[in-house]
């Protein structure tokens, strides 16, 4: 394959024109670095704390530690660290809770990390305009659960739901199981309120449903990977909690029949709000977790859910379609059962990370393709030899290929062995090919940063780069990630 993700940051930025503040290493000298500990609440520069803010669940980690981390406990905390940082052309990696898997929170010496998990207020749900206002740090389940309260629910419903912050999905665009129909996490944004890199506050969007004043700068902060602002304050949609919900299992005997089901609920006239669907290699990782039989069932499994006043006629149109191919299908509206029937893809990504490392990748096709995507998939696998294992959100094109590295299960590898990155870089391939893309809602970070160009093409890459120079012109916001 060619052009593979760079592995040295400082190279790469030092070919790309303009960003002339990533194209040295930073350093910080004690003095300089007291007068940020003294400008803000609270912070350390302790080796274990400056450890364990270097690195996401990603387990990419930089060029040593970080020199501080700053936790921010107000907005002033990050005007004050934005400021400091500006003025002394330092390095600020912008954190929630850590859970990202492309290294966009990768920090390393010479940079400081603005951690924002303390700043985790709900200040105000309304319920009649269907909004909340929230702090970057809010848990994202604990949104959804504060929202059930007034019979609302927070749409954007990533894997890491329990540990995600809101600010950490607006940073990636994160989408989640029930993107199929109720979208990502810029469909959830009404509103932002941000500090740029100068230290200037900067409030964007209506806070309404419509609004067209203005280019939308918006929608550009959100999947912008914290490379242009940092996000202290959100307004965010929230939607009616359905009233009824229904489940579909299918089992079918390939994993290309059931992408092809999955596509022909898109001409069925429902409107499914999980169409999720495994392959056999997973459900066999499953099997040995959980000691299920599953994947004697078939070589692929699809759920699908719907919700709302019609979730029992739209699930009965929907086992009508997965009957015409599957080898068996099941559907119930009873809560526990669904649970039941959930829990294959429920349990899918920790029945493979109990295997050894996983490197969790996210490429998107059209999903008039997804078959095809799969069928890559297992053909990257059978010829490099590399494990892959492979679930999706089917209903949205969303592709995880799950490249799994031997090692201790939960011990994040140090290099990834070439014929693991061979094996990634094919997989990238093969979403462009496919009319796709390299993420869908995990971000570039670092790790996929290299084939930004290769997606976006020469003009627009340098367009991007025009826009970050823009609102931080001396590259201080997570520098070499995300374009």
């Amino acid at each position: 394959m060619t052009n593979p993700p760079p592995t040295n940051l400082l190279e790469d930025a030092a070919a790309d024109a303009g960003f002339a503040a990533a194209e040295r290493a930073f350093s910080i000298d004690t003095a300089t670095l007291q007068q940020l500990l003294d400008a803000v609440s609270s912070a350390s520069v302790g080796a274990a704390q400056t450890a364990a803010v270097a690195s996401d669940r990603s387990g990419t980690a930089g060029a040593g530690h970080p020199e501080a981390v700053v936790y921010a406990h107000s907005v002033d905390d990050v005007v004050a660290t934005l400021t400091f940082a500006n003025e002394h052309r330092v390095p600020v990696v912008t954190r929630g809770s850590g859970s990202g898997l492309t290294g966009g929170a990768v920090a390393g010496a010479g940079e400081i990390v603005l951690d924002l998990s303390a700043l985790n207020e709900i200040r105000d749900i309304n319920p009649v305009d269907g909004t909340a206002y929230v702090e970057p740090g809010v848990i994202t389940a604990d949104l959804d659960r504060a929202a059930a309260a007034h019979g609302l629910f927070f749409a954007p419903d990533p894997g890491s739901v329990e540990l995600s912050t809101v600010g950490g999905n607006i940073a990636t665009n994160a989408g989640g199981l029930r993107g199929a129909k109720y979208g990502v996490t810029r469909d959830a944004v009404l509103a932002l309120d941000v500090v740029l890199a100068d230290g200037r506050r900067l409030h964007l969007g209506p806070g309404t449903v419509k609004g067209v004043v203005g280019y939308d700068l918006l929608s550009l902060f959100v999947g912008s990977e914290g490379t242009l602002g940092v996000v202290v304050g959100a307004t965010v949609r929230l939607l009616p909690r359905p009233v009824a919900q229904a489940t579909a299992a299918a089992f079918f005997d390939s994993v290309a029949t059931a992408a092809r089901a999955s596509v022909a609920l898109a001409t069925a006239r429902v409107r499914p709000s999980v169409v999720e669907l495994v392959d056999g290699k997973t459900l066999g990782a499953i099997d040995d977790l959980r000691g299920t039989d599953l994947a004697s069932r078939g070589g692929a499994f699809l759920l699908v859910q719907t919700d709302g006043f019609g979730a029992l006629e739209e699930i009965e149109v929907v086992a009508e379609v997965l009957r015409r191919t599957a080898l068996s299908v099941e559907t119930s509206d009873d809560p526990a059962t669904a649970a039941a029937l959930s829990a294959a893809r429920r349990d899918a990504l920790p029945a493979i990370e109990a295997r050894g490392w996983a490197l969790i990748e996210d490429i998107a096709v059209p999903r008039s393709r997804l078959a095809e995507a799969f069928e890559g998939v297992a053909e990257i696998s059978t010829r490099t030899g590399v494990e892959i294992y492979a679930f999706a959100h089917a209903g949205d094109g969303n592709v995880h290929p799950i490249i799994l590295v031997p090692g201790a299960p939960g011990v994040a590898v140090t290099t990834v062995p070439p014929e693991a990155q061979a094996a990634a870089d094919e997989l990238f391939e093969l979403a462009l090919r496919l009319g796709g893309t390299l993420t869908g809602e995990h971000g570039i970070g670092l790790l996929k940063r290299g084939w930004v160009e290769r997606e976006v093409g020469a003009d627009a890459r340098q367009l991007l780069r025009e826009v970050k120079n823009l609102f931080d012109p001396n590259g201080i916001l997570n520098p070499g990630k995300a374009i």
